[in-house]
This record gives structure tokens, sequence and C-alpha cells, in this order.
């Protein structure tokens, strides 16, 4: 049973403490992932007027997944020893350290020290991508499913925030663009640090901390390999079309407006549904709704495979954000189901680093692929990862199945 100071607390006080925590925590998502939404946005468009070479153009988007995977071990860690508040402020001091490390590169033309930047919010972005966890470790199984929607919700604001951010400030520092939008991510950063102070996540007693399966034993467990794999799966997939296609859009002769705004939609669909998916999980099970997401996946790509206007490139955005929310809020309280209270930190830093090193892999590579292939084969990639993934949730259905009879 979680404890503070090693005093059990009822289920309903707990119940209370999650929704007041998913409150505090979804204004954080918001404000962390405008900050996440200002590298994405103009992440690959700096990096094309910048890098040494074309094909480099996305490597500060791969850096900062490279920061979230770095992050991600040293996140669980933190909460382990010194509880969630100090493990998330410590990751909005990085966020701070991104934006103004960001402004002096973008001032100073310098791609390597922007790349630093891009890491450093990569840091910042493995702490709040927890945020989803901390609400359920104080939620009743009941409450669960929406505790992770309440927090992923915060999210939808980030779809407007970041995006508007960009928007007014990009050229108010000439002839230095996008600069004064990096002055604006730190200042959103120091605001959410502020915020954090207000968490309370119940600590687990020393003792229990201390305990626990091995974490090989805890991995092997078909369900949690089947949620780490959808959960992957979808982020991956989403980092791959999200990276790629800001650049693809202004590559086409689209406008950078065009390209925010296909962002700003796109994280919008990301969140929106988060109000609702934890009801629908409750009403027709987890693997139904993983199931739909991976669909949505997989007719996203379908879409973005068959053109390239400005319809096209929305309305596959939009796809892949709901399908990515269906998809990750399912495989997140697949894992919640895999572990006991004195593991949770260990399991839940090492599926996010399951999924973000995954991520900084395929960001790495859709650099050189938008280069040399064009938008077609980004979308094209996303077929066969769905398509395994589709099938290993498949049999985790049917062998559950089996063993009930």
């Amino acid at each position: 049973m979680s404890a503070i100071a090693g005093a059990p607390f009822d289920a309903a006080a707990g119940d209370r403490l999650a929704k007041r925590n998913a409150l505090v925590l979804a204004i954080g998502q918001a404000l962390a992932g405008a900050n996440n939404t200002v590298i994405v946005v103009t992440g690959g468009i700096l990096g094309s007027m910048m890098a040494p070479d074309k094909s480099l153009a996305t490597l500060p988007i791969s850096l900062m997944v490279c920061g979230m995977a770095a992050g991600s071990l040293p996140v669980g860690m933190l909460a382990r020893r010194y509880g969630r508040r100090i493990a998330y402020q410590v990751g909005a001091v990085m966020g701070t350290i991104a934006g103004l490390i960001g402004y002096v590169a973008i001032t100073h033309g310098s791609f390597w020290l922007y790349l630093l930047a891009t890491f450093c919010g990569g840091l910042y972005a493995a702490s709040h991508m927890s945020y989803r966890f901390a609400a359920a470790d104080t939620a009743s199984v009941e409450f669960k499913p929406k505790a992770v929607a309440w927090v992923m919700a915060g999210g939808l604001f980030a779809a407007f925030i970041g995006p508007q951010l960009v928007i007014y400030t990009k050229d108010l520092v000439p002839p230095y663009l996008f600069a004064a939008s990096y002055l604006g991510q730190a200042s959103v950063a120091a605001i959410a640090l502020v915020l954090l102070a207000f968490v309370r996540v119940p600590q687990a007693a020393v003792k229990t901390v201390e305990g626990g399966r091995r974490l090989a034993e805890i991995a092997r467990q078909p369900r949690f390999i089947v949620a780490a794999t959808c959960g992957t799966a979808s982020y991956a997939l989403m980092n791959l079309m999200m990276t790629s296609a800001p650049l693809a859009m202004v590559d086409c002769g689209l406008s950078v407006s065009d390209a925010t705004l296909g962002i700003q939609w796109h994280v919008f669909s990301m969140y929106a549904p988060s109000f609702f998916t934890g009801s629908l999980i409750l009403r027709f099970g987890v693997t139904r709704i993983v199931a739909l997401g991976l669909a949505l996946l997989f007719l996203s790509a379908a879409v973005g495979f068959s053109g390239m206007t400005v319809t096209h490139f929305w309305t596959a955005l939009v796809l892949l954000g709901i399908g990515w929310n269906f998809t990750l809020v399912g495989a997140t309280t697949m894992v919640t189901e895999t572990h006991r209270p004195e593991e949770r930190n260990k399991v839940q830093a090492f599926n996010d680093f399951c999924i973000f090193g995954t991520m900084a892999v395929g960001s790495f590579i859709s650099g050189g692929m938008l280069a040399h292939f064009g938008w077609f084969l980004a979308n094209v990639v996303m077929f066969p990862v769905v398509a395994i993934a589709g099938g290993m949730l498949l049999w985790l259905a049917l062998r559950d199945r089996l063993r009930a009879a």
C-alpha cells in the first residue's frame, strides 16, 4: 500500500488526491507540451537553415528525442529517491535552460549549440512524459484510465499555446527567425517550475522502494511486452511523421503558417480525445481501444501517402494524433497492470526508455529519409510497423481468451 512517511491512506483519499494531482499535472502538461511544440515546429526549418548538410535538417529534433531517451531512466531514479515533485521540477529547469540556449544559438547562427538546446528540451520532455503515471500512482483501479486521460488532456492546450507562441514571436527579433520563440519557451518552462510545487504524490516507504521483482522478470510478461510494443510503435510512428511533416510542407511550397497550423491541429488531435479515452477503455476494454488506435495510425499513413496538398497533410496529422492518443493511453493503462506499487518507478521509466530510444532511431532515420526519398516513404514505413504491433495485440487477446476459457 502506498504511504507518506510510512502511513497508509484509504482508497477514497487516494482518488481525491489523484484528481487533485491530475488537475495540476494537466496544466503542467499544457505548458511542457508547448515547449515540445516550439521545437517540433521550428526544429526542421531552423535545421535546414543552419545545418551544414540538408540531410541533417531534422537532427535538432532527433537530439530532442535523444534527450528524452537519455532522461527517462534518471527521471525514474530521481522520482524513486526524492519523489515525483522534485524530479519534475528538475525537468522544468532543463526546459528553461533549453529555451535560453536556443535563443543564443539562433542569434549566433550556431547549429551545434542549437543541438544542445534541443537535447535539453528532450530532458524536459522525458520528465513531463511521465506525468501520466504520476496521477495513476494514487488512483484506484477504476479511476486509473481516467487519471491517465485527464493528465494527457492537458496537452490539448499545448496545441494552441505552442503554435501561437511561434506565430506571434517568430519575427520579434529580426533578422533572427524564431529567436524570440525560444525566449517564450524558457518563460513557459519557468512558469511550470512554480506550478509543479503543488504536486503531491505519496512516496512509498523505504522498504517498499527497495523491494519488488527484478525488472527482467517483469519485462518478460506477455502483457508488458505487448503494451510496450504498442506504446513504442505509436510514439515512434507519430514522431516520424510529425518530425517530417513541417519540413515536407515547406519543401512542397506551402507556408510556414500552414506547417505551424498543421502541427497545431495534430497536437490538438493528440490530446482532445483524452476527455473520453478513459471512459471508452472502461466501457469497451483496453484491447479494443488500442486496436482502434493502431487502425487510425494505419489510415493516417494511407492519407499521407495519397497526396501532398494542405488537406492531405492536415488530415493525415489529425488521424495520426487521434490514433496516437488511443494507442498510448491504452498501452499506458496496460503497463500499470503489470507491476506492483513498489515496482512502479523502475517499470515506468524502463517503458519510457524503450519508447524514447526507439523514437530516437526513427527520428535520425527521418532526416535522411526525407532528404533522399521524400514524404511518401515516411508514410510507407508505418504500414509494417502497425501490422506487427496489431498482430501482437491480437495474439495477446486470443491468449487471454483461451486462458479464461
